[in-house]
């Protein structure tokens, strides 16, 4: 076997990176996608049309955001090994609110194994200042396709 020929088989071999697929809650609250690999997932959501009652950004809205952009950086982890991810822990703080704008959602890694990752999701306002923090742990799965 050639080198040509083997690397043309390992890159034949690798398993499809996960793209992103918004659900319907998600596009309910109007997420864009902006960045999607391994090493970070980024949304954005207006907070417009995800306020509560009293004109703040709602806390369920945020970690809605949230664990949905920590689950999709956990997927596509999971997609290069072969398998998917399923969420089993979610935490959040909330350190400041926002009445009006554009909020951004940021997903890196904090472990990325074999059967377990973790992620922390920042949520930012258009200041870049943090409203809220969450951690994600998702286990990961073979694929039933």
């Amino acid at each position: 076997m050639t080198p040509e020929s083997r690397e043309a088989e390992l890159k034949t071999k690798q398993p499809e990176l996960w793209k992103i697929t918004l659900g319907e809650l998600d596009e309910k609250m109007g997420v864009k996608i902006l960045e999607e690999s391994v090493e970070r997932v980024v949304a954005t959501m207006p907070v417009e049309g995800n306020r509560q009652s009293f004109g703040l950004l709602h806390g369920g809205a945020s970690l809605a955001v949230g664990e949905a952009v920590g689950s999709w950086a956990a997927v596509i982890h999971a997609s290069t090994l072969g398998k998917t991810a399923v969420g089993v822990d979610v935490s959040a703080t909330h350190h400041r609110s926002a009445r009006s704008g554009l909020i951004t959602i940021t997903a890196t890694p904090i472990h990325l194994g074999g059967t377990l990752t973790t992620h922390e999701v920042l949520i930012t306002n258009d200041a870049g200042q943090r409203l809220c923090t969450l951690r994600i742990t998702n286990l990961l799965l073979g694929r039933k396709d």
